[in-house]
């Protein structure tokens, strides 16, 4: 007892920085308890170890933020949804695409794996839900009713049902053997955000953002249960794996609640704001949260939560006094009957013979040229290869990680503080803008090394990828694109750096003189780094006196595109600087960047090019369209000038993006997605 009053019951354990723009959503693996994925607004789905700081795995393949994430109950798969309506499935294990699978119509917005067969469910904002059959690439049927976005799906742990619940404050109940809603629960007042089902019994949970969490009896399809003690918006629930209890992640605090009567067992202070999913393992609960692109994980000790006995808060229905709960281990009401194969006719889903005929959505059709091209750009990029082996490729399957019996986190001593643990494989990608000020222009590091976001690299250095009986590449050779996020400079030695390899029998130098031998040499580094940092001075003295377009103009003069690439940085983080007279300054220079051999540069020329796209090209078609105006007016006379150059300049861009449209990976895509924005300069 003493060890345990020494100890806390909640603490953060870690926090990490998880992706190079904002953390958009996150899942944990509820087998384990101990895989971790997020999403993010740079369209990567990454992979973590709980408690541990490097990313195991990063996926690629959306062109949109990513939405929402699930894992497999075996978490060998993990399913993301993206803005556009897209989901991707990928082999953990195998370290690649699976499935590309469209047909939404807006953002996806939940999704769940079927606990037995190859099905995945999704819900989006267009009000649908869909069921995917990943080993025929199709959607196998559609469920419509809701009339608002579908916030959450879940199957029921026989996998005969699934649940959905929605912004329009129902939950709906469907049958997937008939395919057809078996009920609707309306008791909720506002947007149901999370349900989930009860792991043994035929009970339904439910949390909205009428702060409330509801429980359903699924025999009698009626509310049993309401708790009324939340103070925000309800998000994340779990069961406790016995079903002895429920647990509520509250902001800043854990909520225990039980039913039948509805009282609140416990209330923990846990300082994890919004969280945003919960997981049980080891007799520990792990909630994670977000901030910005930050994830932090957070545990609560349960063998000192309160899950039943003394009544913190009771909540008394009808004016009646609370009632004794049942006793421990028997069940009121009917449990599942879990299957005892998965490879067996039990799990049927009621498909809709008429799509497999004809195809209303392009969702039952044989996978597309279009989609083949879209799984071959979809990677998994390994970044830690010793946790990846651990994880999903052990020796042998019987001692398979995470392990179902992991060690439980040690509790700190109470007011241990945990840093923050950065993620240096991230911290190479991070865009220059974030971390570099406006006034900080002229510490900028060398052009060759300037950082990117949201960028897959087309080439893969020879060293990683050999064929079979194929001689590796001249080590000398420098690539035909020097990637933005690599671990050393391009052409460079260490070895070169160094004072010449001396006999045995002469002295070592002392440190002033290998620092002087290492100096030697260098005189043209310098000029460049002096050269630029007079350069970065000069157009910052210009920007901060408010003049953007002159400061454009001084740095076009200058001849240097590093200086280019590091205003656009800044110009591409801060939309609402963009103007009509900086179109026509910058864009020869992004055809500069178009070409150019530096991933980086290449990356940020796409994105202002499809910046100034969206936001000046219906502008320029307009005033180039519209009929002439009676009298004198120099104003429209002078954007009438300006958008006509401007068309000019995006005529010829046009012919260096439909060059470059056919290139494979995240370089082909931003191109492709041009070429589409730019096919209304016709």
């Amino acid at each position: 007892m003493a060890a345990a009053s020494t100890t806390k019951k909640s603490w953060k354990l870690q926090e990490i920085v998880a992706h190079t723009s904002n953390v958009s959503s996150l899942i944990l693996g509820k087998t384990s308890g101990r895989l971790l994925a997020t999403g993010g607004e740079d369209c990567r789905v990454n992979i973590w170890a709980v408690n541990k700081p490097n990313c195991i795995m990063s996926l690629t393949g959306h062109n949109n933020p990513v939405e929402c994430i699930q894992f497999s109950s075996t978490e060998e798969q993990v399913v993301a949804g993206s803005q556009s309506g897209s989901l991707r499935v990928w082999d953990l294990e195998a370290a690649k695409i699976l499935r590309t699978l469209t047909g939404h119509k807006a953002n996806v917005c939940s999704l769940d794996f079927h606990p037995y067969g190859e099905y995945v469910a999704s819900g989006s904002m267009d009000t649908n839900i869909k069921l995917w059959d990943i080993r025929r690439k199709g959607c196998v049927f559609r469920y419509k009713g809701h009339t608002q976005a579908v916030r959450c799906l879940c199957f029921s742990p026989d996998g005969k049902w699934l649940a959905s619940a929605s912004d329009d404050s129902t939950i709906k109940l469907w049958n997937l053997t008939t395919g057809k809603m078996m009920t609707e629960f309306t008791a909720h007042t506002a947007a149901v955000n999370v349900v989930t089902f009860h792991p043994n019994e035929y009970l339904l949970a439910s949390g909205s953002s009428d702060r409330t969490i509801k429980l359903w009896d699924l025999e009698k399809f009626q509310m049993i249960g309401s708790s009324e003690g939340e103070t925000s918006p309800v998000r994340s629930i779990a069961f406790n794996p016995d079903g002895c209890c429920l647990y509520s992640g509250s902001q800043d605090s854990l909520r225990v609640y039980g039913w039948e009567p509805d009282r609140c067992f416990d209330v923990v202070p846990v300082t994890w704001g919004k969280v945003a999913d919960l997981a049980i393992c080891n007799n520990q609960l792990i909630g994670v949260s977000s901030s910005l692109t930050n994830v932090s994980s957070y545990v609560v000790d349960l063998s000192r939560v309160k899950k039943s006995g003394s009544v913190i808060q009771g909540f008394i229905q009808d004016d009646k006094p609370l009632a004794a709960p049942p006793v421990k281990g028997t069940s009121i009401r009917r449990n599942y009957e879990r299957p005892l194969t998965t490879c067996n006719t039990h799990q049927r889903v009621k498909q809709n013979s008429e799509s497999d005929r004809r195809s209303p959505e392009g969702e039952r059709r044989s996978p597309s040229s279009e989609e083949d091209r879209d799984d071959k750009e979809s990677t998994a990029e390994i970044r830690n290869p010793e946790d990846y082996k651990e994880i999903f490729q052990p020796s042998s399957a019987i001692s398979r990680t995470p392990p179902k019996r992991s060690e439980p986190f040690p509790a700190p001593p109470e007011d241990e503080i945990f840093p923050v643990k950065p993620n240096t494989a991230l911290e190479m990608m991070t865009p220059l803008p974030e971390r570099l000020k406006p006034e900080q222009l002229k510490m900028a590091p060398m052009a060759s090394s300037t950082p990117v976001n949201r960028v897959e690299p087309t080439i893969v250095p020879p060293a990683n990828r050999l064929l079979p009986g194929a001689n590796p590449a001249p080590s000398k050779a420098e690539p035909a694109v020097i990637l933005a996020s690599r671990n050393e400079p391009i052409g460079l030695k260490a070895s070169d750096f160094l004072p010449p390899a001396k006999n045995n029998n002469q002295p070592a130098l002392n440190d002033d003189d290998a620092l002087s031998q290492i100096r030697k040499g260098h005189d043209t580094m310098c000029v460049v780094l002096t050269s630029r940092h007079k350069n970065l001075d000069t157009v910052r003295a210009v920007w901060s006196s408010g003049d953007i377009k002159t400061s454009l103009d001084s740095a076009v003069t200058i001849n240097d595109l590093s200086i280019i690439v590091d205003i656009l940085n800044i110009l591409n983080l801060k939309q609402s600087l963009w103007k009509l007279d900086l179109c026509t300054s910058i864009l020869p220079q992004i055809e500069k960047l178009l070409q150019s051999k530096y991933e980086s540069y290449v990356q940020t020329g796409c994105t202002s090019l499809k910046l100034i796209l969206q936001r000046f090209l219906p502008l320029i078609a307009d005033n180039l369209t519209a009929p002439p105006s009676v009298g004198v007016d120099i104003t429209r006379e002078e954007r009438h000038q300006k958008c006509k150059a401007c068309y000019k300049q995006l005529r010829n861009l046009r012919n260096v993006v439909k060059s470059k449209a056919g290139l494979v990976g995240r370089h082909g895509s931003a191109f492709r997605e041009l070429q589409l924005l730019m096919a209304a300069l016709d």
